[in-house]
């Protein structure tokens, strides 16, 4: 068996963030997205990985290189322009010689529920199974391609029907093991009114043929990411499994509570309170008099200074959070730096659901507590507020004393304009 993971598109939902890599590649957890599905494949059995690659691919095989240091074979496959599911399966067709694995790389999937996958596939194999589509259970199936089924075996795959058209509950998850025979279906896809080639034909085109596909309800967690907010919800999930791990240096008068990774080469000074699960990585500088709250993930090379509290936030590398700053439930990209006093709000003074603008839209995100979206590079001056839900762009310079009500866009230099009214109380010596 073997696998292809998808990861060439762009994830522009994830803006700012996804300016310089591929959403796969965000961190959460202390990790890329999508290297908690090598691992899956890997412990699930499954060695040779064909990753579909795009939007900013160096990054990727940059971090992954031939995957021997991940236990794993990985080969790229260059997918030229993004024309859809079916479009990137067929780039990888040249490494796949028997049956195999699809995953979309932003959707998190346990190794359970690959080994369920491959053990449904096993004992239902037959010349006419083609496929086992992973399905869940959806409340609006307008979101979703949605299945009608008989027993498990699925006769009909409607995309994004109107609720009371929907035939089922039961959406695909975007979760497969195939034949090899897929790509016969492929390649007589045409393309859709989306201008793209939809894996859903393909399977339509399947059954057509009277071939047999199979649904397997999943009971199996798995997370699907698309939106920054969603980086917090899985750096929690993975942070709640996290056991001890202390490789590096902690000063004596730190008070630990709960689950920490601490990485090589990393210190905790005097007088930090921790209060877990908490990540910190390689080459970190935390203190003294710290407070880290749970869910808090610091990557590598992170500074933090006096008297900081962070909570349930993620920190990614080379970024330095100095003395006396908050942040709260917010995502900060690579090389920032946060001035001194700077405060990341995360909840709204009506205590509502907190607002933010995703590709052009505002939305609800859902969440009471949410705090800033950086992208990299940013830089923050002294006592900088920043309210919740807001995104900055990457490379922005924030000027000292700044209060933020909007987003900024990337390479924006903001200041605030105020004038000073000076008036004397009385007078003093040269006045005299």
């Amino acid at each position: 068996m073997k696998a292809i993971i998808l990861t060439a598109g762009e994830g522009t939902r994830m803006r700012p963030l996804t300016t310089t890599r591929p959403k796969t590649m965000l961190i959460t957890g202390g990790k890329p997205l999508i290297q908690y599905n090598i691992e899956s494949l890997r412990d699930a059995g499954i060695k040779d990985i064909t990753l579909v690659v795009g939007y900013k691919h160096e990054v990727i095989e940059e971090y992954f290189g031939d995957g021997s240091e991940f236990g794993v074979n990985i080969n790229y496959a260059l997918q030229d322009g993004q024309l859809g599911t079916a479009h990137a399966i067929a780039t990888a067709e040249k490494y796949i010689d028997e049956s195999f694995i699809v995953l979309n790389g932003d959707i998190i999937v346990s190794y359970d529920l690959i080994r369920n996958l491959i053990e449904k596939y096993a004992t239902r194999r037959s010349n006419d199974v083609k496929a086992v589509l992973t399905l869940i259970e959806v409340d609006d199936p307008s979101n979703y391609g949605i299945v009608s089924m008989q027993n498990d075996k699925i006769v009909e795959i409607v995309e994004k029907p109107e609720p009371e058209n929907a035939p089922s509950q039961l959406a695909n998850a975007g979760i497969y093991l195939f034949s090899q025979e897929i790509f016969d279906a492929i390649r007589e896809t045409e393309i859709s009114e989306r201008n793209e080639y939809e894996i859903t034909d393909s399977l339509q085109i399947t059954l057509d043929k009277e071939y047999e596909i199979l649904g397997l309800i999943s009971q199996e967690p798995w997370m699907d990411v698309g939106r920054p907010w969603e980086l917090l919800k899985s750096n929690q999930k993975f942070l709640e499994k996290m056991e001890d791990d202390i490789q590096g240096e902690v000063e004596e008068n730190v008070t630990i509570h709960g689950a920490l990774h601490l990485g090589k080469n990393s210190i905790i000074r005097s007088g930090c309170y921790i209060q877990g699960p908490v990540f910190i990585g390689d080459n970190c500088d935390v203190g003294p008099n710290t407070y880290l709250r749970p869910f808090t993930c610091l990557c590598n090379n992170v500074d933090v200074g006096n008297a900081v509290e962070i909570k349930n936030s993620i920190i990614m590398d080379n970024t330095n959070v100095n003395h006396l700053s908050y942040v709260g439930d917010s995502v900060i990209g690579v090389n920032c730096n946060l001035g001194a006093g700077t405060n990341l709000a995360n909840l709204r003074f009506d205590d509502q659901h907190v607002p933010v603008t995703v590709k052009g839209k505002r939305i609800d995100s859902g969440l009471r507590k949410l705090g800033a979206i950086f992208g990299d590079g940013v830089k923050t001056g002294i006592n900088t507020s920043v309210n919740p839900g807001i995104k900055i762009g990457n490379g922005s310079f924030i000027n000292a004393g700044c209060v933020l009500y909007q987003d900024i866009d990337s390479y924006s230099l903001v200041t605030a304009r105020c004038e000073l009214d000076i008036r004397k109380i009385r007078k003093d010596e040269d006045d005299k």
